[in-house]
C-alpha cells in the first residue's frame, strides 16, 4: 500500500505524542541517506532502498558507502561531527551500547510495538523498557563446503555430525589430497576476525562470559586454529593480515574447501559466481562443529553464535525525516522486506517463511542438510548488550592477533587479557 509522506508523518507524530508543527508538517518528497557497506558485493541495502521506493514514492533512500572493516569506527566520528546519515545500521551488538548510551538513537519503540512475533532480534535493543533499533536481517554462523573439492579430494561430506576435532580432521585430509591431485586448495579458510574462534568458544561452552573475567574457555578453540594454521591446512593469520586476503574471495575462488560465516554470505556468494565474480561450484552449508557429540546430528539443535543486523535513526535529523525513517524501519523488519531479501539470499529477522524462497534461487543448494542448517540452530549472541561488552572485545581482540600470530603462548594470553579485562575494565 502506498502511502504519501504527509500520512506517514502525522501517524508517526501521533504514535509517538509530538506535537505538529515547523517542518514536521511539510509535505513534499524527502530524501534519507541510509549507511552500508560493500555496497557492490552486499546487495541488500539497495533492495531494502528499492523495495521501501515503491511502496513509498515520495521517500527516496540514498546509500552511503562505509568501509566494512572500520565501519563503527568511521560512524562513532561521522555522529560526533554531525555528518552522520540519517539511518545507519547496527552492524552488530559491540557498539550498539555505545550508540544508545551516547544519545544517539532515537527511541523507537512505537515502531517496534508494531511489529508481529515472528521478527526475531528486537529485544537485543531494548535498554529502559524502550527499543532503540529495529532487527532487518537475523543470522547464524555455519559452515560453508566446496561440494565439489570433497569429491576431487574423496572426502566425504560434512553430514552435522562434526565436533572440532573432526572437523578439524577433515581440514588437513582435504589439504594433503587436494595436493596430490595438482589443487592448491587448503581444506580450510579461516578469516581473521576474532569471531571466528571467540563466537564459538562464547556460544558453545557452559557457563562462559565476557563479564566474567575468566577466559580459559577459549583455549580448546585457539587449538584448533594453530594446528590447522601449523598443519598448512589453512592459511595463517599473518599470511592472511598481510595480504588483505578476503572471505569472499577465498571459498569464492577456491582456495579453500571450507569456510565458517554467517548465512549473509549466501546472498554475496550467489550474487558473486551470477556476476562471475567468483568461479562456478557447487556448495552446501552444514552446521558448524560443535563443542561435543550432545548437539550434533539432525536429531539435535547445533549450538553457533551470531548479533542481529538493526538500523537506528539518527536523533539530529528533523521531525519529518525521523517520521520517514521510522516508516523505513517498519518495513525493513516486515513481511515485504523479508520477501526481498530472501529474494536474494540474505536471511531477513521475519525468517519464519522465506526458507523455500532461498533455497529456490539460482546457484542455491537444495540438498537436506543445508536446508536443516538453515532452519535448525541456536544461535547465540556474540556481543551481549552491556556496558563493559566493547572494552571486554577489544581487549579480547588482542588475545586473538597475539595468540594466532604466535607471538604469545595461549595460556600466557589468556592470563593477560584476564588481568587486562579485571585492572582495565571490570573494576571501574
Amino acid at each position: 500500500m502506498k502511502r504519501s509522506l504527509a500520512a506517514v508523518t502525522a501517524l508517526l507524530l501521533g504514535l509517538t505524542g509530538c506535537s505538529s508543527g515547523g517542518d514536521a508538517e511539510e509535505s513534499g518528497p524527502v530524501t534519507l541517506t541510509l549507511a552500508g557497506w560493500s555496497l557492490a558485493t552486499t546487495p541488500e541495502f539497495k533492495t531494502l532502498a528499492d523495495g521501501f521506493k515503491s511502496s513509498h514514492p515520495d521517500i527516496t533512500v540514498e546509500l552511503k558507502e562505509y568501509d566494512a572493516a572500520n565501519y563503527d569506527t568511521q560512524m562513532i566520528a561521522d555522529l560526533a561531527a554531525g555528518k552522520a546519515p540519517d539511518v545507519y545500521v547496527q552492524k552488530n551488538l559491540k557498539n550498539f551500547f555505545t550508540y544508545q548510551d551516547g544519545k544517539q538513537l532515537v527511541d523507537v519503540s512505537d515502531v517496534a510495538a508494531k511489529l508481529g512475533p515472528k521478527v526475531g532480534g528486537v529485544s537485543a535493543y531494548q535498554v529502559d523498557g524502550k527499543t532503540w533499533a529495529i532487527p532487518y536481517r537475523a543470522d547464524s554462523w555455519v559452515l560453508y563446503y566446496n561440494k565439489a573439492l570433497f569429491d576431487k579430494a574423496g572426502v566425504k561430506h560434512p553430514d552435522g555430525s562434526w565436533t572440532w576435532a573432526e572437523y578439524a580432521t577433515a581440514a588437513k585430509e582435504l589439504t594433503t589430497k587436494l595436493k596430490a591431485a595438482g589443487d592448491k586448495a587448503l581444506g580450510a579458510y579461516q578469516h581473521t576476525w576474532q569471531s571466528t574462534d571467540q563466537g564459538f568458544a562464547l556460544a558453545q561452552t557452559a557457563g562462559a562470559g565476557l563479564e566474567s573475567g575468566d577466559y580459559a574457555f577459549l583455549k580448546p578453540y585457539y587449538q584448533t586454529s594453530l594446528d590447522l594454521q601449523a598443519a598448512g591446512a589453512q592459511v595463517s593469520l599473518g599470511d592472511a593480515t598481510t595480504n588483505s586476503l578476503t572471505y569472499q574471495a577465498q571459498f569464492g575462488k577456491q582456495s579453500a574447501a571450507m569456510m565458517l560465516m554467517g548465512t549473509w554470505y549466501i546472498a554475496t556468494l550467489l550474487n558473486q559466481q551470477a556476476k562471475g565474480d567468483a568461479d562456478a561450484f557447487e556448495w552446501g552449508i552444514a552446521p558448524a562443529p560443535q563443542l561435543t557429540k550432545a548437539t550434533t546430528g539432525t536429531s539435535a539443535t547445533p549450538v553457533t553464535f551470531a548479533d542481529p543486523t538493526g538500523l537506528g535513526i539518527n536523533p539530529k535529523i528533523s521531525e519529518k525525516k525521523i517520521a520517514a525513517a521510522k516508516e523505513f524501519l517498519a518495513y525493513a523488519a516486515g513481511a515485504d522486506a523479508a520477501k526481498a531479501l530472501a529474494g536474494i539470499g540474505v536471511t531477513p529477522a521475519d525468517n519464519s517463511s522465506v526458507a523455500d524462497t532461498i533455497f529456490s534461487l539460482k546457484g542455491a543448494p537444495s540438498d537436506d542438510l543445508s536446508k536443516f542448517t538453515f532452519a535448525t540452530h541456536d544461535t547465540k549472541p556474540e556481543n551481549p548488550v552491556s556496558k563493559y561488552t566493547a572494552p571486554l572485545q577489544n581487549i579480547l581482540k588482542d588475545l586473538h592477533t597475539e595468540v594466532l600470530s604466535g607471538t604469545t603462548p595461549i595460556d600466557a594470553a589468556i592470563t593477560k587479557a584476564q588481568d587486562r579485562a579485571k585492572n582495565e575494565v571490570l573494576s571501574k
